[in-house]
């Protein structure tokens, strides 16, 4: 078993959510990354809660809301 397995799995999923933040805003991946870093200090936890708070969220978002190309694919 490969020690690095887990992470790359995490780094393959969980910095899609702060590119679609950033890109969202407008920003860099780069620095939303960095403050989600931050806050996680700064907060003891908080601004991880946040970061699994907005994957759920806009993991239901893509459940709901899925583009469809005519009326009848309902």
């Amino acid at each position: 078993m490969n020690i690095y397995r887990p992470l790359y799995f995490f780094q393959k999923h969980g910095y899609y959510v702060c590119q679609r933040i950033a890109d969202r805003l407008g920003i860099r991946a780069k620095v939303v990354r960095t403050t989600f870093m931050y806050l996680t200090f700064v907060t003891v936890g908080f601004g991880f809660a946040l970061y699994l708070f907005l994957a759920f969220w806009m993991r239901i978002k893509d459940l709901i809301y899925t583009k469809r190309s005519s009326v009848f694919d309902l």
